[in-house]
């Protein structure tokens, strides 16, 4: 009886913790389906405040934005049946709201598995969270600037080559852009995971260099599942970020496994 009391109070707890992240996500997202930004300038620098405004909202200037950078030459981005325009603004509203809640949602599953972890593997989690976060940051960055523009710029050509007028459906944008920024945002998080196993004794020092090749396959295969094209070019986009975080997360463990010996 006092197990089944404990699993139920671990469940009641997982809820609270989850609702929490929820209601935080939530809030962010309506703020930006709720308000517009607007600019003013004071003293030759320009500020930017919130109006309300649920049309013209944070989250369709963010759409606008997109566009307007992201968007090939000659390509037209359309709408083919009503409110298709409005979701993409959620899943945008919502993307933002996950990267701005991303401290609290580190914090509550951090608080969750207290009970489990040892002193050390919960210092751990508080180490890595604003890491994790700008990593997380530079993950989508990179994506946006760098890798998106690059790969719709690349697909679309070969409708350009054969003199096709071309449309882009809002939702297949969306979608497509926001794949991209969560798998890089994610893929960023590598040499923090590498770090937090390693720390926390679960793997030891010489486990990502003795594994290295395996490692490597693995991110390939990743990188081709995940681009939408079967040129082969695209995926390195992907892959090759990761083996140089990959390498990136093996030095660090390294490092902090040699200032452990000499302390």
């Amino acid at each position: 009886m006092s197990e089944l009391n404990e699993i139920y109070s671990h469940l009641n707890e997982l809820r609270t913790r989850v609702l929490r992240i929820v209601i935080i996500i939530g809030i962010i997202a309506i703020f930006l389906m709720a308000f517009h930004f607007e600019s003013i300038t004071y003293g030759g620098i320009m500020f930017y405040y919130p109006s309300p405004e649920p049309l013209d909202n944070i989250a369709a200037q963010l759409t606008d934005y997109f566009r307007n950078n992201l968007v090939p030459e000659d390509v037209q981005l359309i709408q083919t049946a009503p409110g298709q325009a409005f979701f993409a603004q959620v899943y945008i509203a919502a993307l933002v709201g996950l990267v701005a809640g991303t401290p609290v949602i580190i914090r509550e599953i951090v608080n969750f598995l207290k009970p489990a972890l040892k002193e050390n593997e919960i210092n751990i989690g508080k180490t890595i969270t604003m890491p994790a976060m700008g990593l997380f940051i530079s993950g989508c960055l990179f994506a946006y600037f760098i890798v998106i523009p690059f790969m719709l710029d690349f697909l679309y050509k070969y409708g350009a080559s054969a003199g096709l007028l071309t449309f882009l459906n809002i939702m297949d944008f969306v979608t497509f852009v926001l794949q991209f920024l969560l798998a890089f945002g994610l893929s960023f998080q590598l040499p923090m995971i590498m770090y937090a196993l390693s720390q926390a004794g679960m793997t030891d020092t010489k486990f990502w260099r003795k594994n290295i090749r395996y490692a490597i396959i693995i991110i390939v295969v990743f990188g081709a599942v995940v681009t939408p094209d079967g040129s082969g070019v695209t995926m390195w986009f992907i892959a090759g970020p990761m083996i140089g975080l990959y390498l990136a997360g093996m030095v660090l463990v390294e490092r902090k496994d040699k200032q452990k010996l000499k302390t």
